[in-house]
Parts: structure tokens; C-alpha cells; sequence
């Protein structure tokens, strides 16, 4: 998912990529389907002009985002991102050995401290991740990373969309489990459990992005 954060926004750098795997498990009624996603055969969306904290921003973003098909890796991606995980890992930079799951460490924002975060990110970007699942509660393992140096993200699991909206009001809501959110991080996992259909993850960061281009890594696996 690519996002374009328009003028009226302080960042010097506008722009932010997503590269995001949600995995889940799909029931279906009628026939053991597998539901896979092709690249190749599938466009993005339209652009979507939208508006966070009186800030445009243009939302680009594959047709597959709304859980309606699960995306599979195609082969010579596959390869790639296996050699990738076990450089990370022998690294430092990834936990798992398994490379279908990605594990981060808990790496700080040593920038500044987290008191200083919470007032940066109250006019920052919040961007939302609904989870995919067929259950009425369920259990997420989840993680995120930024190569972004500069400053840190908060991640927190939510009820629903409408946190986004409320984030910098005082009714804004969030699991309060401990390994269901994050702050001030540049490296983050966490397993959230007992999290309702309809949830997902919201990431937020402080309008100061700096130059070029923000990468933002997401991954959310739904447990057994």
C-alpha cells in the first residue's frame, strides 16, 4: 500500500509505503476452496483522496485489502524474501527461524523519549489494518518495523475503524493487554488475544518523516 501525504502535512518526506501479510483462516461452507491471490492478474484501487486530523493524503492499495482473497507470494518472490528472513535473522533483525512468519525484536526509538512521542503523534499519520478472520474472537500474533531512523511508531489492536477517527480524542479505545500495543518503537511484536471480528491494527507516526521514503513492514498471522 503506497500513501501520499499532501502539502498541508510538515513531514519532509510525503511519502510512506506499506508492504503488508495478513494470514487467516478462511471458512468455507460450501467447498474447501483455496483462496489465493495472483499479482500478475490483479490491479489496484483507485486513488483515494482521504483526511486525517484536518490533513489530505492519497491512499493507494491493492483490490485484495478488504479479506475477500488471501494472498499468496509468487515463486521467485517466495525465494527472495526466504534468503532475506535468514540474512535478518543471522542479523539480529529477525527472531524466527520460519521464513512464512516474521518475529521482530522490541527495538526502541532512542531519538527522544515516549512522553515526547505522545505529543508528536497526536497530529501524526494513523493508518488502520483490518484483521481477516471467520471467528467472533480470536487470537493475532502480529508485528511491525520501520527502516525510518529518525523517530518511532505506536501500534496499538483496536475494536473497530472508528478508533482511527478517535485517536486523539479521550474516547479513543484500545486492547489494554500488554502485547496489544506498543509505543514509541522502531521494531515491534506482540500476540493480542480474545480480539473481536472487526478489529484491527492501527500504526501511527509523527508528522516529521524525513527524506526519501518511509517503508513500514506489517504482518499479522491469525493463530489456530
Amino acid at each position: 500500500m503506497y500513501v501520499h501525504l499532501l502539502s498541508e502535512w510538515h513531514s519532509d518526506s510525503k511519502n510512506i509505503i506499506f508492504e503488508v501479510t495478513n494470514s487467516w483462516h478462511k471458512s468455507d461452507k460450501i467447498s474447501n476452496v483455496n483462496h489465493v491471490f495472483d499479482a500478475e492478474y490483479k490491479e489496484y484501487n483507485t486513488n483515494q483522496l482521504q483526511e486525517i486530523n484536518g490533513k489530505s493524503y492519497v491512499e493507494l492499495k491493492h483490490e485484495f485489502s478488504d479479506c475477500q482473497e488471501e494472498w499468496q507470494p509468487m515463486l521467485y518472490r517466495k525465494a527472495v524474501d526466504t534468503v532475506r528472513h535468514e540474512i535478518e535473522y543471522v542479523q539480529g533483525q529477525q527472531l524466527s527461524t520460519d521464513p512464512s512468519v516474521s518475529v521482530y525484536p522490541n527495538i526502541e526509538n532512542k531519538n527522544y523519549d515516549n512522553s515526547e512521542q505522545q505529543l508528536k503523534i497526536k497530529n501524526g499519520y494513523v493508518q488502520f489494518f483490518p484483521i481477516c478472520t471467520s471467528k467472533d474472537t480470536t487470537s493475532y500474533n502480529y508485528s511491525v518495523k520501520t527502516d525510518n531512523k529518525d523517530l518511532g511508531f505506536d501500534v496499538y489492536f483496536v475494536s473497530s475503524y472508528v478508533q482511527r477517527e478517535k485517536f486523539t480524542s479521550s474516547e479513543f479505545d484500545y486492547y489494554k493487554e500488554s502485547d496489544c500495543y506498543g509505543q514509541n518503537k522502531q521494531s515491534y511484536s506482540g500476540t493480542c488475544n480474545n480480539v473481536h471480528k472487526g478489529s484491527g491494527l492501527l500504526v501511527i507516526f509523527p508528522d516529521d518523516l524525513k527524506p526519501w521514503t518511509t517503508k513500514v513492514t506489517v504482518n499479522l498471522y491469525e493463530n489456530n
